[in-house]
């Protein structure tokens, strides 16, 4: 959907789907509902279309590519974005850190994003920039080797420009800073670029290539103004590639009602990393939400928890959203109307919401896209 001078999409990673058949079905069932519901008449709906490697793989294969490519012009659709972070199940199972794997010191992701950008230069809409959004390089955990994931992240950047050159699309792949991640807010993300560039044979090719992908909600959780750290990305020359829309869950942890409203959402198939800020101003990381909630709370002021919710549904007190990080980022991008053209909402949690929060999961996205709609208007 056109979104000022910009793209807006949500991102189909709420709906499982891991071979190509199952993701072509989850389009039709879903996706078209959702277009229904939100989009208007004669206007192309953008998708930002969550791909497996498994999908991706088979959808270079054989004709259906073509076959894909000719359905998204039949149903008034287009896809200028694809989510890269997930490789492989996102739904059913257990995801926490396996999301991060294959990390990319791995030759097995670069792999798999470049068919995510093969498959986007054959259905891409000529003229359309288009993106693909992966992990921070890899997680804190697994101690990767830095010097591999910047040899692969320059090595990308050049076959980018090259099918850049061959096919007339900007191309550009967003890292998406997340909480333990290899980088996870604006002062490492700064300095791993800044590592980035130094050693790379073609600097210039990184800037147009490699970007960020700016979660609202994980920026959130590092207590960060959204401005700020945005301006800094920018200063620094940093391609803002995309940015997703998505709130987390906040509380006060001396509260005991709230520690326990909590718990609902402790459920074991995502990372729900917690971060809190403490009277010194100093901040407490816990690496999922059963280790904060086992520590000890003393001296915490606040907590915030990476549980995506719905932007325009806010949980029932004693909790509450991060929906003020969304709004402040909805204010940067009317002040800086040409530093980003991909927003995605992307509330993948959908499956794993308490009761009280879930809809019907088409109302609920095409709320969320009114919601969006609105408070952009409410901040031309």
């Amino acid at each position: 959907m056109k979104f000022g001078p910009s793209q807006l999409a949500y991102c189909t990673n709420i709906h499982p789907a891991e071979s190509w058949e199952e993701t072509r079905k989850m389009l039709r069932k879903h996706v078209l509902t959702v277009r229904d519901l939100v989009c208007p008449e004669g206007e192309s709906f953008g998708i930002g279309l969550r791909l497996s490697a498994v999908a991706a793989r088979e959808l270079l294969e054989n004709d259906q590519l073509p076959a894909f490519r000719d359905w998204l012009a039949e149903n008034c659709c287009h896809v200028f974005t694809i989510n890269g972070f997930p490789f492989g199940s996102f739904h059913g199972t257990r995801v926490k850190e396996r999301v991060f794997q294959p990390d990319w010191c791995d030759p097995a992701r670069v792999d798999y994003t470049k068919n995510l950008f093969r498959i986007l230069a054959a259905i891409a809409r000529p003229g359309d920039g288009a993106s693909v959004s992966t992990l921070p390089g890899s997680h804190k955990t697994f101690q990767a080797d830095e010097s591999a994931i910047r040899r692969h992240l320059a090595d990308l950047a050049v076959w980018l420009d090259g099918l850049a050159a061959e096919t007339g699309r900007d191309f550009h792949l967003g890292l998406e800073p997340e909480p333990f991640g290899h980088f996870e807010n604006t002062r490492e993300t700064l300095a791993f670029f800044d590592r980035l560039h130094h050693d790379a044979a073609d600097s210039a090719a990184i800037a147009r290539r490699i970007g960020v992908n700016y979660d609202a909600c994980h920026f959130a959780l590092q207590y960060e103004d959204a401005a700020a750290s945005l301006d800094a990305m920018a200063a620094a020359g940093i391609r803002i590639s995309k940015i997703h829309l998505s709130n987390a869950l906040a509380l006060d942890p001396r509260d005991p009602a709230a520690i326990d409203a909590i718990r609902a959402f402790d459920e074991p198939v995502y990372f729900h990393q917690a971060i809190a800020r403490d009277e010194d101003d100093g901040i407490r990381r816990f690496l999922d939400l059963p280790d904060f909630l086992a520590a000890g709370k003393s001296g915490l002021l606040e907590a915030r928890v990476h549980f995506h919710i719905p932007l325009d549904a806010e949980p029932a007190p004693p909790l509450r959203s991060t929906r003020q990080q969304v709004l402040d980022v909805l204010d940067w991008r009317a002040k800086h109307p040409g530093a980003c053209h991909h927003y995605e909402i992307e509330t993948y949690t959908w499956a794993v919401l308490p009761g009280n929060l879930r809809r019907p999961v088409e109302e609920q996205i095409a709320g969320e896209y009114r919601w969006v709609m609105a408070a952009a208007a409410a901040n031309p």
